[in-house]
């Protein structure tokens, strides 16, 4: 009896030809992180860009950058109370940096902020104490110009730069942020942006207002950190959900 035509001895060969970019992915994906785990300080930016074109490149989902987002509502919140031209926010190699003009938000030669300031830092403050941000370092730095100080509080620009980052990290504090996320240097005039003085060695005003200066760098906890926080976190919320039931049981009097 003769074979059917739709009868075939010869199988169809599968097309393997996808595992050809699954091997060529898994092996750069493998490059990438014995590159990155050979480095001791990660540029957390950069990382977070290699990421992002990773994931589109797979047919992911876009990849929500954390130090994007919290910079676009830093940006927010400058904006929104019209404090652009005293602070300014942008990233470095570990996150964001918000630098914020000592002119505007302290009285000259001393560590106390004005009352006007206040609103920006507690828009800040709520901005930084959002949920997603728990695993967030808190860095201020005090930085000050090359004239010096003497004062019976201010002995030299070494007190008053760590003066006004330690006054910066008491107002988070009492906003409601975790004092074990924060942290306060003063560097006085050793990091200045620009030259505070010409070849001459006349001060240049501008640029020492551009020297005086706060900054807050906000940066991902490292690995241990964030697993400790976490746990933590877990611990609290475990505290909060056992209150209500122990409270719930009923009082037997004898």
């Amino acid at each position: 009896m003769a074979r059917p035509n739709w009868i075939s001895l010869d199988e169809e060969p599968e097309d393997e030809g996808w595992m050809t970019t699954y091997a060529d992915a898994i092996t750069l994906l493998m490059a990438f992180f014995v590159l990155l785990a050979s480095f001791s300080k990660v540029d957390i930016p950069l990382y977070e860009k290699v990421m992002a074109g990773i994931q589109n490149e797979m047919g992911k989902k876009e990849f929500e950058s954390p130090t994007k987002i919290l910079k676009l509502d830093v940006e927010d919140v400058v904006a929104s109370m019209g404090a652009d031209q005293v602070v300014n926010v942008g990233t470095d190699s570990q996150g964001v940096m918000i630098e914020l003009s000592s002119s505007a938000f302290y009285k000259p030669g001393s560590a106390n902020i004005r009352d006007e300031a206040n609103p920006v830092l507690e828009k800040m403050a709520q901005t930084l104490m959002a949920p997603r941000y728990r695993t967030f370092v808190i860095e201020i730095e005090g930085h000050t110009d090359d004239d010096p100080i003497h004062t019976a509080v201010y002995p030299s620009n070494w007190e008053l730069s760590a003066g006004r980052a330690t006054e910066v990290v008491r107002f988070l504090i009492r906003q409601g942020l975790e004092a074990d996320r924060l942290k306060a240097s003063g560097y006085a005039e050793t990091r200045p942006k620009v030259p505070n003085r010409d070849d001459r060695g006349v001060p240049i005003p501008e640029n020492q207002a551009q020297n005086r200066r706060v900054i807050i760098r906000v940066h991902p906890m490292d690995l241990a950190e964030r697993m400790d926080t976490l746990r933590k976190l877990d611990i609290e919320k475990f505290s909060e959900s056992a209150e209500p039931a122990k409270s719930a049981e009923p009082t037997v009097t004898r």
